[in-house]
């Protein structure tokens, strides 16, 4: 039957069974804030690969797996011995013993080299072009050799996560309250640091020791940045792993075909790596919950806000101090008294024009019967809070104002009662200004909002 399925087939199918392989180790890695507990691991269980083809002189052994997890296991206690009974940094602790290994590693694999078939190369970097062409029968169908390993992987991270989802939660978000509850979570520790390890060992062959760092932190990193809920992240990370896997390979046979001159091969593991870091660049600037863009747009709304209803505030104190504005004046003054920029302060004066909240006659601007209610509002926050930071918080007089620029565009209409209650409904502010009223909406205001 292996007919059906051609080089390049083999190839994404064995890309995006790894991907899935790490999404869920890697998932619990990011929001434990162990991610590079995950490099470590996938460095320091090189000295376990080695022993493992050392003993058995076979790929095909469960050595390989014991070897790597006790490699692996070891390079977390060590880590931890490091930091707690040492008193090293840990990303120092990690630094040393991930180094150290990873070097004797390199040593064992070279020296293992000469006595199995054992290629330094594919252990480091992954040789999952020619993973198609090593082939095994299973169920008279034959298969590429790492495709049962990356399954069998899969699923037995698949059955633990299931099994153990309550303990990796909380032991992922509070470690204190899961040692309350009475959950082990050193041995949760272990757990994850062994299917870390596991997970690296399949994944050699395919994607190598180094580049495997890259399925375990960006996927789930990327799943981070598009959801705030545990289940949801578990699969982005699952779909994002594989998306980046498959374009991976299609991007290594398609790009160099891009060039007008020859260019060398590019390695698919490689290249897995930088897709997925490219889908993790588009989710960065465009995630709608922590994307660059929509944050920035989220910003620029706020201070839009703000500086409109600045405005508001200083049309309200010009006509109580009977003074006329101009539109020049007043963003001139917008300018001058706040953080807005002239840019934010065009868009706030566009603003307050087109809710209608001001009448315009030639030049001169003026509140409309709406933009009165509303600056009203706005003034009297600012001259509650002053007469409460006056009374309670011990502000001289002269020391009031600023602050309470700031908290009157966070304040609503509950905080203006309790403001009004503590400070003995005052008439007036510390500066002897009269407080206004409360005034009710107009009845039209409930449809316009």
């Amino acid at each position: 039957m292996n007919w059906m399925w051609g080089v390049d087939d083999w190839i994404i199918i064995l890309g995006v069974l790894a991907a899935l392989a790490c999404a869920i180790p890697g998932t619990f890695l990011l929001l434990r804030g162990m991610s590079m507990m995950g490099d470590a691991i996938s460095h320091a269980v090189l000295p376990g690969i080695a022993i493992g083809f050392l003993i058995s002189g076979s790929r095909d052994s469960v050595w390989m797996f014991v070897g790597a997890a006790v490699a692996g296991i070891m390079a977390a206690i060590l880590t931890q011995f490091l930091h707690r009974v040492g008193r090293l940094d840990r990303g120092a602790s990690m630094g040393v013993v991930f180094t150290t290994f990873f070097a004797l590693g390199l040593i064992l694999i070279v020296y293992t080299a000469d006595h199995v078939e054992l290629d330094p190369e594919c252990v480091l970097y992954g040789a999952i072009e020619l993973a198609p062409i090593d082939l095994v029968t299973i169920a008279g169908m034959e298969v590429p050799r790492s495709m049962p390993v990356l399954i069998l992987i899969g699923i037995l991270n698949l059955i633990v996560m299931l099994l153990l989802y309550k303990e990796f939660k909380i032991c992922s978000f509070d470690p204190a309250m899961a040692s309350a509850s009475g959950i082990n979570v050193q041995l949760m520790n272990q757990i994850l640091m062994i299917m870390t390890a596991a997970t690296c060992v399949a994944c050699f062959e395919v994607v190598g020791s180094i580049l495997v760092v890259a399925l375990l932190v960006v996927p789930a990193a990327t799943a981070r940045l598009l959801s705030d809920r545990l289940h949801v992240v578990l699969i982005l990370s699952l779909v994002v792993g594989s998306i980046g896997a498959a374009l991976g390979h299609l991007a290594a046979i398609n790009i160099p075909g891009w060039f007008p001159i020859d260019v060398p091969d590019t390695s698919t593991a490689g290249m897995i790596a930088v897709m997925t870091g490219f889908i993790f660049l588009l989710a960065w600037v465009f995630s709608p919950i922590h994307g660059l863009i929509p944050r920035g747009c989220h910003r620029l709304q706020l201070k839009v806000r703000i500086a409109s209803e600045d405005a508001l505030g200083l049309f309200y104190r010009s006509a109580e101090n009977q003074q006329e504005m101009t539109h020049g004046k007043i963003r001139e003054v917008l300018v001058d008294m706040t953080d807005a920029n002239v840019w934010i302060t065009w868009l706030a004066m566009r603003q307050v024009r087109r809710k209608g909240l001001v009448v315009i006659d030639g030049d001169r601007w003026a509140l409309s019967q709406e933009g009165h209610r509303r600056a009203s509002e706005l003034i009297r926050s600012h001259r509650l809070w002053e007469v409460w930071l006056w009374q309670h918080a011990d502000l001289a007089a002269d020391h009031v104002h600023g602050q309470a620029m700031r908290l009157e565009h966070i304040t609503d209409q509950g905080m203006r009662d309790e403001l009004a209650a503590q400070t003995d409904a005052s008439d007036v502010d510390p500066h002897g200004r009269r407080i206004p009223s409360v005034e009710p909406p107009m009845e039209s205001d409930s449809d316009e909002d």
